[in-house]
């Protein structure tokens, strides 16, 4: 049994044992389990009787809210298949995502109805669209949506779905930092293997059985968690599911952008446990709103868990946390799209970098694919075994490139670099696909992030590589300053070079106003690099 897992039974059966405990909070919203049900099954009847089958794919093109999650769930009770869409994407990249995913269904914000109109006549598969309330007006009949309370509404509240399998798809597109975004599949057993069930047990022992998660979620003793980043993004898609099969409570903000007031008055008035982020870019300004009058009265004592996926939390912010709140264990978890969920850090080296423990299904493979020998200092690749995607939506080649058979064995290898320890701890650097080539010397962008991030000056930063004549590549780093602040680049080098060699330290900075980063607050380093070249040229 412990192979044969499908979302949406284990989401009906705790639903059903879990009945009138809160669900979902949103702003003033709050649903119960048996309404959120309800919801999801209603949207689902609604997408099957508009002509959506089993295997369709079904976007979902919205902020954080409750029909968020209902549509996920909706679409994997008639054995269709989510797909999350990026609300920052403009009209190329919404047209290169609906065609590539195969999308035949769009549950949509309505603000989002004239980008969707643009490139809809490019789209033929798709075909059925809910419109989600949001306070705009936008004219539904240009894309021939309806209304989403309308079309819960019209349908059927009763669960009379068709059989279910543990093969039934869980696909998450995923950006990462270089190209365009790729769907990655998994079948759902295998993803709640590798990692909600993981997440859930903490990599303890895995469920060996269906009644077993129910039991569990039949006792659950109430966790309250917020999840801070966009469900688009796979961290907050994976606690909210996590929380939600566990038979928890998921608090989620509608807000556009993360407001470090409101989000602590939420975590205080909602009782919130446990908040999981992505890294620095938000957990910096989250901690440091703490130091405000206004939160002077801040009642935090039912909060106890910060968690970090997705991107590590510097020790600069650990210290902050640890100084602002002393009684909050700081979570940083490993994993990717790729991979699922693979471990939690376990601290940093002398230079800052982290370090999390090695399992079994998690090692470090050299060029020739073998595993390296702890302690000798050799860059590799991490590499994960076991439960993993079946590969990329319609892209074989990249498929066979990050998904490869050793000695019989399947490896996935999304391309972090990483050495392992004479501890056998891994000591993560970075993701290959955006590393410097200086001089001959590969630089990892994330190190020297982490040896600036402490600077006093210094806010936020993303470390690129530009064009240099002598060297291939020399080091830039983009930098925000404090308010105030003016940063030196003499006073950053020196400063770095306490921690990394020299030849990574950068060589110029640029400064700017606003740093750009994805929704989740993951680095874009496109946009850097092409502010650094900008700056080199002139042309800023």
């Amino acid at each position: 049994m412990a192979d044969c897992w499908n979302l949406a039974d284990l989401f009906e059966a705790v639903a059903d044992v879990a009945q009138d405990r809160e669900a979902v909070v949103s702003d003033n919203r709050r649903l119960t389990y048996r309404e959120l049900d309800e919801r999801a099954t209603r949207l689902a009847h609604h997408l099957a009787a508009n002509g959506v089958q089993a295997g369709d794919h079904v976007g979902i093109y919205a902020y954080n809210g409750p029909e968020w999650i209902e549509a996920m769930f909706a679409a994997w009770k008639i054995r269709a298949v989510p797909i999350n869409v990026n609300y920052r994407y403009v009209e190329a990249e919404l047209r290169y995502l609906f065609d590539n995913a195969d999308l035949v269904a769009l549950v949509h914000g309505r603000e989002f109805v004239p980008r969707i109109a643009a490139v809809r006549d490019e789209c033929p598969k798709l075909r059925v669209f809910v419109s989600i309330d949001d306070d705009t007006d936008e004219d539904l009949s240009a894309i021939g949506a309806i209304e989403y309370e309308t079309a819960l509404g019209g349908a059927s509240p009763e669960r009379d779905f068709a059989p279910r399998s543990p093969a039934d798809l869980y696909i998450l597109y995923t950006g990462g930092t270089t190209g365009m975004p790729k769907g990655v599949m998994w079948r759902q057993t295998d993803y709640f293997n590798s990692t909600i069930g993981a997440l859930m047990r903490m990599g303890g022992a895995p469920f060996e059985s269906f009644d077993e998660v129910i039991e569990e979620a039949r006792t659950a003793t109430g966790t309250v968690g917020f999840p801070l980043a966009p469900l688009m993004h796979g961290a907050a898609q994976w606690v909210a599911t996590m929380l939600l099969i566990q038979g928890n409570k998921v608090v989620l903000s509608s807000a556009r952008r993360l407001d470090p007031v409101a989000t602590w008055r939420t975590i205080e008035r909602e009782k919130v446990m446990t908040t999981s982020l992505v890294g620095d870019a938000m957990a910096r300004p989250l901690i440091e709103a703490l130091d405000l009058a206004e939160l002077a009265d801040i009642d935090l004592s039912a909060f106890f868990v910060i968690g970090s996926g997705g991107a590590i939390l510097s020790p600069t912010v650990k210290e902050a946390i640890a100084k602002r709140l002393p009684n909050v264990l700081v979570i940083d978890s490993l994993g990717a799209s790729e991979t699922g969920y693979q471990g939690t850090v376990a601290g940093s080296d002398s230079e800052g970098k982290p370090r999390f423990a090695m399992g079994e299904h998690t090692t470090v493979l050299d060029d020739s694919g073998k595993p390296v020998v702890p302690g000798d200092g050799v860059i590799g690749r991490l590499a994960r075994r076991g439960y993993m995607p079946i590969g990329y939506y319609k892209d074989p080649e990249k498929t066979a490139a990050t998904f490869i058979e050793i000695d019989g064995e399947r490896w996935a290898l999304p391309g972090d670099m990483a050495r392992v320890e004479a501890d056998q701890t891994i000591t993560l650097l970075g993701r290959g696909s955006v590393s410097i080539n200086s001089g001959g010397e590969k630089v990892y962008p994330e190190e020297v992030e982490l040896a600036l991030k402490s600077h006093p000056d210094v806010f936020d930063v993303v470390v690129v590589g530009v064009p240099d004549q002598r060297w291939g590549e020399r080091v830039v780093a983009v930098v925000k300053a404090r308010p105030g602040a003016t940063p030196d680049a003499g006073e950053l080098a020196e400063h770095a070079r306490a921690t990394i060699a020299g030849y990574k330290v950068p060589r110029a900075i640029v400064v700017v106003d606003e740093m750009v980063r994805s929704p989740s607050g993951k680095a874009d380093y496109r946009w850097a690099k092409a502010t650094a070249v900008a700056d080199a040229a002139g042309t800023a």
